[in-house]
């Protein structure tokens, strides 16, 4: 059991560790790929759904932008509900101009690298441990067949079955 114990803390330290470095390469990349481009909206934004949070009203419509080798795209995005056919907007677009999510902060890729690198380690543990319980309980379920085998024998050598 010490060992299996040795095992999930090291092994989900390790595993734990290694996810958020993957983690943090892989945020930076967004970041550093990641750019704001101006769009024009194309379409009067129409507030079909607002999102759950009221707050956080946001309408789709139809936007057009221009990537940085000069080639015009077209998508929707989310604009304040009610803005007009030519207003101006800010997107993020990735590295091919396509428009792409606004990249975590630098504090909340730091905060997302711990929370994933903390869960992957708990449950790398947790795997570990558990499976080191599974073999602790087969080993004793097999001393409990040994003794029960071995208890077969003597109590039939002394002459009499004790059950």
């Amino acid at each position: 059991m010490l060992i299996s114990w040795l095992l999930a803390v090291l092994g989900g330290l390790l595993a734990g560790a290694v996810t958020a470095i993957a983690v943090a390469g892989d945020l930076d990349r967004q970041r550093a790929e990641r750019r704001e481009a101006q769009a024009v909206v194309a379409k009067d934004a129409v507030d079909t759904r607002p999102t759950r949070k009221v707050e956080d009203q946001q309408a789709w419509a139809a936007v057009r932008w221009k990537a940085p080798e000069g080639t015009t795209h077209t998508d929707r995005a989310r604009v304040p509900p009610g803005t007009r056919a030519g207003a101006r907007i800010t997107v993020w677009t990735d590295g091919h101009g396509n428009l792409a999510a606004e990249p975590l902060s630098p504090i909340d890729a730091a905060f997302h690298e711990m929370v994933v690198g903390g869960l992957v380690a708990f449950v790398t543990g947790g795997a570990v441990w558990g499976c080191g319980r599974v073999v602790c309980v087969c080993l004793a379920r097999q001393r409990l067949r040994q003794w029960d085998e071995e208890w077969e024998r003597i109590d039939t050598r002394w002459g009499g079955k004790t059950s």
